[in-house]
């Protein structure tokens, strides 16, 4: 299952720089979408760091970008049976 979804090229820039990072220290290869969940883990801990990555969309907290993440998870689970 993918989505499409709009992001600046500043944050498409950032986004690739965290996925360069992460492949570097894990030995494998980072897809976006891995390098977004791993930004959304690290901002349960540290909220700041989503909202520098996601700054760019000035009505996109990362409060909202994890409730949407969930109502994703939960359509994708009703959708796919898991």
């Amino acid at each position: 299952m993918s989505e499409t979804i709009k992001v600046s090229k500043e944050t498409k820039r950032s986004l690739i720089k965290v996925a360069a990072k992460l492949q570097e220290s894990s030995g494998k290869k980072i897809d976006f979408d891995e390098a977004i969940r791993h930004l959304i883990s690290v901002s349960e801990r540290r909220p700041d760091l989503l909202d520098k990555v996601f700054g760019s969309v000035p009505e996109l907290s990362s409060r909202d970008l994890r409730e949407e993440r969930k109502s994703d998870e939960l359509r994708a689970k009703r959708k796919y049976h898991i």
